[in-house]
């Protein structure tokens, strides 16, 4: 069974256990052609009560025009399990929206049980990255790269975008996942998970000592990716669903509205057994 697969059984099975609210709200930023400005590059979903979600408009310019169909209007007091049954499929703009329902309903079930960890844990310093490490960068994440700058680790960013290349010419960009092989410490953006690379990715980081996935749209429950040898899993979690919405929209920072998330495997009871 595929990640993404297990993330939309994991969600539709906890929209069957626990109350969960429908969905008070969305938002859409502007599509933009050839990538999505900084302040652009996320949607959200609320729900009712507070809960949200977040993911990626990870959006080709071939789906633009099913991307500029979604009116925000028509979600409200939908169910958030209905979005969710087609994620894991080939459309792009139906897999953002089971992220975003998928994290909503994760983060009602983590207030409902207070299954959520502190933010207290620097998710990227638990890599702690050390002299001799071979570090591999899987996206572009500017702020690991703060970390590495007055370290005598080697870094291996591994990217899908070759234009990369030429707008980074010193950094360590390559196409070729394959570089990962040597690294004893791995960082994963979130969005691996969403275009349905992660698995890939993992498959060579057998020498990996640490892996981590972050980003803001990984907001659900880490049993998936556990269960696969990731280590830890950091995102955001939604404090005020309306609130963010809003954020969004404005194109304002989201601090107000979410905070820090942060799953480590040693101080992590399985799903299941929660």
């Amino acid at each position: 069974m595929s990640i993404m697969t297990e993330m939309r059984d994991m969600a539709l099975g906890l929209a069957a256990r626990f109350a969960i609210p429908k969905v008070a709200g969305a938002v859409f930023p502007p599509f933009y052609p050839e990538g999505q400005p900084k302040d652009c590059e996320f949607m959200a979903m609320a729900l009712e009560g507070g809960a949200g979600g977040i993911s990626y408009v990870l959006v080709p310019d071939s789906s633009a025009a099913e991307y500029r169909t979604l009116m925000p209007e028509t979600f409200v007091g939908c169910r958030p399990e209905q979005y969710v049954e087609a994620f894991g499929g080939s459309d792009p703009v139906r897999n953002m929206l089971g992220l975003a329902a998928i994290n909503a309903i994760c983060q009602q079930v983590m207030r409902l049980t207070g299954n959520a960890p502190g933010s207290a844990a620097d998710s990227l310093g638990l890599m702690q990255i050390k002299v001799g490490d071979r570090v591999g960068m899987v996206g572009l994440f500017p702020p690991l790269l703060k970390y590495l700058r007055d370290s005598d680790a080697e870094l291996v960013i591994v990217e899908k975008n070759p234009q990369l290349i030429e707008r980074y010419p010193t950094l360590p960009v390559t196409l070729d996942v394959t570089a990962l092989n040597g690294c004893n410490k791995v960082l994963c953006t979130g969005t691996t998970v969403q275009n349905d690379t992660l698995e890939e990715v993992l498959s060579h980081c057998s020498a990996a000592g640490h892996i981590s996935v972050l980003g803001p749209t990984a907001g659900y429950f880490p049993d998936p990716l556990f269960a696969r040898g990731v280590h830890v899993l950091g995102g955001r979690l939604v404090n005020d669903g309306l609130l963010l919405l809003k954020l969004i929209a404005q194109r304002k920072p989201w601090g107000t509205a979410t905070r820090k998330l942060c799953f480590e495997t040693g101080h992590y009871d399985r799903l299941d057994a929660s």
